[in-house]
């Protein structure tokens, strides 16, 4: 049997896995990024966690087939550069040149969503579909573009950022230097942002009540919760909010009609709420309202979809 190392490297943390066939992780471990430090550190730190893993699962590096690894930002994979990476300060980063100094195996690179969707489609809901879009719901938003089993980043490695795609014309402004994008609309930061707005109305929303009456400590969980609760503008938010994200389902539905839309990151915890809120708004904006549309379901596998999505990155 043939096993695959994945790597998923987060501005926090770097964890590492060995994975076999069937997408299960053997073994893992994990160590502090420190992002400020120059980047061959952290690729040390990468090989050194590979050397642990593989001993843990009792494989030697003869038993590994490729190494994957997933970065928040953009690679170009057929020379094995970090174009950029913000989180990390990188900018045409030689990552593939690097690792292999230390394991001379096949090092592939991409997307941290990407393959957190590549992981889904790989072991997880989406398993068995042909084509399906990965959502990553949190501080931003990213996306993953899985199909006939294999990622879809474009020519230019950007093919699934639809998190910068324009959803509001002059809209609020984005990280990216752009006006109005989902990611301004779709996220954690999007519903605090509204929230925010909110209760400068209606102070005494259960929202502020949860928040210790101070707006600086509103959280998506608590507009969530007090959405669940019943409290009016809450629920408006949080309708607000499914109102853009089901505008986008269906852009995505237009452009690519994927068998099933994946929803992952922090705001998917809110599980069957945050489903049939959508869901409830979809018909409203889909197109062919007579014919099937993409199933819309929730992410699977959690903080392992970066490793496992990694390590598939080989397959």
């Amino acid at each position: 049997m043939a096993y695959n190392i994945g790597i998923d490297l987060g501005g926090t943390n770097i964890a590492v896995g060995v994975v076999d066939e069937q997408g299960n992780i053997l073994s893992q471990t994990s160590t502090p990024t420190l992002a400020a430090r120059p980047f061959a550190e952290l690729v040390k730190d990468m090989a050194r966690c590979i050397t642990e893993v593989l001993t843990q699962a009792n494989l030697e590096e003869k038993d590994i087939e490729s190494v994957g690894i997933g970065i928040p930002g953009v690679a170009d994979q057929k020379l094995g550069k970090v174009i950029f990476c913000t989180n990390l300060g990188w900018h045409d980063i030689p990552l593939r040149e690097e690792l292999q100094k230390y394991f001379n195996k096949p090092v592939y690179i991409d997307n941290d969503a990407t393959v957190a969707g590549l992981a889904e489609s790989y072991a997880g809901i989406s398993k068995g579909c042909q084509s399906s879009v990965f959502l990553t719901l949190g501080t931003g938003v990213g996306a993953g573009i899985t199909i006939n089993g294999k990622p879809w980043s474009g020519a230019h490695g950007v093919g699934s950022e639809l998190g910068h795609m324009t959803l509001v014309v002059d809209g609020v402004p984005c990280t990216c230097g752009n006006d109005g994008c989902v990611e301004r609309y779709c996220s954690a930061t999007a519903i605090i942002r509204m929230a925010r707005q909110a209760c400068l109305g209606y102070p005494e929303s259960l929202i502020m009540k949860l928040a210790g009456n101070d707006p600086d400590k509103i959280d998506a969980r608590i507009v969530i919760d007090a959405a669940k609760a019943g409290d009016n503008t809450a629920v408006q938010v949080f309708n607000r909010f499914s109102k853009y994200l089901a505008i986008t389902v269906n852009n995505i539905t237009a452009f690519l009609d994927p068998e099933m839309i994946v929803l992952g990151g922090g705001v998917s915890k809110a599980g069957q709420f945050l489903l049939d809120n959508v869901r409830a708004q979809l018909p409203r904006y889909l197109m062919y309202k007579n014919l099937p549309s993409p199933k819309l379901e929730l992410a699977r596998l959690g903080n392992e979809a970066g490793i496992i999505g990694a390590a598939m990155l080989g397959r």
